[in-house]
């Protein structure tokens, strides 16, 4: 599933490429929405909000009974899930994904925006976001960053595995398998163990949000990171990630082979692939 970091590059893409442009046609290949025309729509701005997509439009010119009325707004609200994927390509440009994957089809002067595969798409009014995405924690990578909050809604509930915690977007948004794999081993802490025995929760948090920030930029995704902050993983022939997708593979730190299980079953939340280093993140007590 892309994480937050890849959901703001196609945020940024989608920005540079629409924003100020006046929408030429657009093609919902939803049922919901397949009637919707928002051609003669601009589109002002494209911003990320966790995992989410909003994309802001703003309607033709209205007269009122007392002269020009307040454009309408809507937005176009998506979330990419496990596959799904925003591309741009020049006005008439061959797709690099099948047609059939299109679910949705805007287009302007300059280009073509399609958004494949993708989990969710929905169109609301802009003044009504809240309801789609008003649920969510604050934002790592958004200007609503506030550690303090994310940090208190986590400890409230100390008893919840703090890999399932991490995931949880109700708590921060923003975070996915793979930078909660990579924050519990930097912190130390098994993915499997309680809130409650994070050493330094806040540490933890903030690792999280120093790894998505490192990967904002081109090039692949790595979190081994010198102690500045700055990528190594991407140039020293080191592996891209400390423990994720690395089983078998020998720990980064105390050469022990890297372990792989499954967390969140009986949690009631998905269950998903879970990486660890047992020297350097011991199993929790089963007491």
């Amino acid at each position: 599933m892309p994480e937050g970091d890849s959901v703001f590059r196609a945020a940024a893409q989608l920005h540079a490429a629409l924003a100020g442009q006046k929408l030429i046609s657009s093609d919902f290949r939803v049922p919901r929405f397949a009637t919707l025309k928002l051609a003669g729509w601009t589109v002002t701005e494209v911003v990320p909000r966790g995992k989410h997509l909003l994309m802001r439009l703003e309607g033709p010119a209205r007269e009122g009974a007392t002269g020009p009325a307040e454009p309408d707004r809507l937005t176009i609200h998506s979330h990419l899930k496990m596959e799904g994927t925003w591309q741009v390509y020049p006005p008439g440009g061959r797709w690099r994904k099948p047609g059939f994957t299109a679910r949705c089809v805007l287009r302007t002067a300059t280009a073509d925006a399609v958004g494949f595969s993708l989990g969710i798409l929905e169109v609301v009014r802009t003044s009504e976001e809240d309801a789609v995405v008003g649920h969510l924690g604050p934002d790592l990578l958004g200007p609503d960053w506030d550690v303090d909050e994310a940090e208190r809604r986590i400890l409230a509930s100390p008893d919840v595995p703090i890999g399932v915690a991490l995931l949880d977007q109700r708590n921060l948004a923003g975070i996915g398998n793979i930078y909660r794999c990579e924050a519990c081993f930097l912190s130390g802490v098994h993915p499997a163990a309680p809130v409650s025995a994070v050493p330094d929760l806040k540490a933890m948090i903030t690792d999280a949000k120093v790894l998505l920030e490192a990967n904002l930029g081109p090039g692949r995704r790595t979190t081994v990171l010198n102690r500045r902050g700055a990528v190594v993983g991407r140039s020293s022939g080191l592996p891209g990630y400390w423990v994720y997708r690395r089983e078998h593979q020998a720990c980064l730190k105390c050469r022990t082979p890297v372990r792989h299980g499954v967390l969140a079953k009986g949690t009631g939340t998905e269950e998903r692939d879970i990486y660890f280093c047992p020297v350097c993140q011991p199993m929790p007590d089963p007491a």
